[in-house]
């Protein structure tokens, strides 16, 4: 089996995982990976439960459509994200997960910092998460602005619309898509009720032990 084809089935195997535990519905979300010279990115409405490996798009090096079916219409977040983050970012997972939409939609968030350090996980595998305002989907100044953070994020909250995240590879991408989840919903079970996040020294600590850049 070559190494593409173990990407292409991984893809489809993750994907369909996210789908089954409802992190994403329908035709929704996109997960895109560094295959080779290029990469490999989940079509343009398709569902995450049913993806044929075969059918993946294929970008160039340059982001540019090359074979398999069009590539999903969020290319434009996917392509901002490799472009400034460098060769380090190896995958980007967009989800429309329901937790992590219902806090984009909260008031008072502070957009630089949209989650209080709630636990060591979320810690390690977001860093800071940006808020980003709303853009209509497929709207190519989702990717200017992720541009504007000049690769300073890993994770990212669009709002009214969901999470994207890069990670080194694409197992690392899904579970940080998944821990941002689950920071989401934490925070909304604990609306209310002052909850006692990670002191500074924690997350200082947090930082220096696991050599984290908290600014992503």
């Amino acid at each position: 089996m070559t190494a593409e084809v173990r990407q292409r089935e991984a893809v489809c195997r993750l994907a369909r995982s996210l789908f089954v535990r409802g992190l994403t519905n329908g035709s929704s979300g996109n997960i895109s990976v560094r295959c080779g010279e290029g990469y490999l990115v989940t079509p343009t409405g398709q569902s995450f439960g049913d993806l044929d490996p075969a059918r993946l798009s294929v970008l160039g090096p340059d982001l540019t459509h090359v074979a398999g079916d069009a590539p999903t219409k969020e290319l434009p977040l996917h392509a901002a994200f490799y472009q400034t983050r460098g060769p380090d970012t190896g995958a980007v997972v967009h989800l429309h997960s329901t937790h992590s939409v219902a806090v984009s939609m909260l008031p008072g968030l502070d957009p630089d910092c949209v989650f209080a350090p709630l636990t060591a996980y979320s810690v390690m595998r977001l860093g800071r998460v940006k808020l980003l305002p709303f853009f209509r989907p497929g709207d190519p100044a989702m990717g200017a602005a992720v541009r504007g953070l000049a690769g300073r994020r890993s994770a990212v909250l669009l709002a009214n619309h969901g999470p994207v995240v890069a990670a080194r590879d694409l197992e690392a991408a899904v579970y940080a898509a998944e821990e941002l989840e689950e920071v989401a919903k934490l925070t909304l079970l604990t609306l209310g009720l002052d909850p006692r996040p990670l002191s500074a020294t924690d997350v200082a600590d947090l930082r220096r032990h696991f050599a984290i850049d908290w600014d992503g």
